[in-house]
């Protein structure tokens, strides 16, 4: 064996030379590292450290149980929580120093009724119909703020929002609501403080959308966040996902491969066997995959199963014991994990996200 069965071996210096990169490009006041989903199913602690080096001042989550990991790990940078459930424990949030999404006139409540002062970011639903407030509720949301600033209850620390990413004119459209939010609060003579709406791809294509702050996510583990942004900085994937092949085996022509024989030999081949399926995360659905095999780059075959798929060696030496590069970095010749969205009719997010417990996570 070459490490473990099942290995993603994260590179927290690609993370910071990413991040060094993107803060080249993107001179806001601030920038905001994005480590929810175990950053990006990197590791939150290693990839919010990393980033930190890299120039990020700022740190996002989505949830409190996110935020608390970063604080007992001893980050001690400015983070922000912003998705809630109603069991919300403003005292510790503000005990903890992190601060809080605020999406409703409700969860601005809680905050100014704590016994502590708490630091809040102002989101408003700019057109996504996710969470935020929405634009009806933006009048009174900025008097009951303005009377909770006064009070001393909570600190407006930001406001902020989030793009569809659909079209530059759907952007343009939400940008100008942003705008509207903070008329609404300069109506009521608040500071908005730090302003931000800007995400990855945002970042890279809207300069009118960076304000104070960007906010990096995907690019910062070295993918991009839309297909059409590849390229367009030399950033380096911060994830190689591998596994041994366990199996390697001869078959004549005409051999059914996995459930359902969606695929058949063709011809005498050498097929290998290799331990990840979609218990693992990686997708069933998935056709048209290759794999890095030493110095050969050969294709998937046939139904990935629960714990194991198939590859076609054709006539290459494969050993048990060999390496199986999933996806990794293509400047040194392997697949990208954005190969394997596109087989698999998904998006990168989604594959470096939902790696499974088996998977060996080796940090460097």
């Amino acid at each position: 064996m070459n490490g473990p069965l099942r290995e993603a071996r994260i590179s927290t210096a690609a993370i910071t030379g990413n991040t060094e990169l993107l803060r080249a490009r993107i001179a806001t006041r601030h920038a905001m590292a994005v480590v929810k989903a175990d950053g990006y199913g990197h590791g939150a602690v290693a990839a919010a450290r990393a980033a930190l080096e890299g120039g990020a001042d700022h740190l996002g989550v989505a949830d409190l149980d996110e935020a608390f990991e970063l604080r007992a790990a001893g980050i001690d940078a400015p983070v922000l929580a912003w998705l809630h459930g109603s069991a919300l424990d403003c005292d510790a949030v503000a005990e903890a120093g992190i601060a809080l999404g605020i999406s409703s006139l409700d969860q601005l409540q809680l905050a100014a009724s704590s016994s502590h002062r708490v630091a809040v970011h102002i989101k408003v639903d700019t057109g996504l119909s996710r969470n935020g407030v929405a634009e009806a509720d933006w009048g009174r949301l900025a008097e009951r703020l303005a009377l909770a600033v006064r009070a001393g209850s909570v600190r407006l620390e930001g406001v902020f929002s989030h793009l569809s990413n659909t079209a530059p004119d759907d952007d343009r459209a939400q940008i100008t609501s942003f705008e509207r939010f903070l008329d609404a609060l300069r109506s009521v003579d608040l500071d908005p403080g730090i302003r931000h709406i800007a995400a990855s791809a945002a970042a890279l294509d809207h300069p009118a959308a960076h304000y104070d702050m960007v906010r990096f996510g995907i690019a910062l583990y070295g993918i991009a966040a839309e297909p059409h942004l590849r390229g367009t900085l030399p950033l380096r994937p911060a994830m190689r996902l591998s596994a041994d092949v366990v199996g390697v085996k001869r078959v004549p022509a005409g051999s059914g491969v996995s459930y359902g024989y969606l695929h058949r030999t063709t011809a005498p081949t050498t097929l290998a066997l290799v331990p990840l399926g979609y218990a693992d995360g990686v997708p069933r659905a998935t056709q048209g995959a290759s794999v890095r095999i030493g110095d050969a780059v050969v294709p998937v075959i046939g139904r990935v199963a629960m714990d194991q798929f198939v590859v076609d060696a054709g006539d290459a030496q494969v050993a048990v014991g060999d390496r199986a590069v999933l996806w990794g970095d293509p400047a040194q010749g392997d697949p990208s994990v954005d190969d394997w969205a596109d087989a698999a009719g998904t998006i990168s997010y989604e594959l470096v996200t939902r790696l499974g417990r088996r998977v060996h996570r080796t940090v460097q």
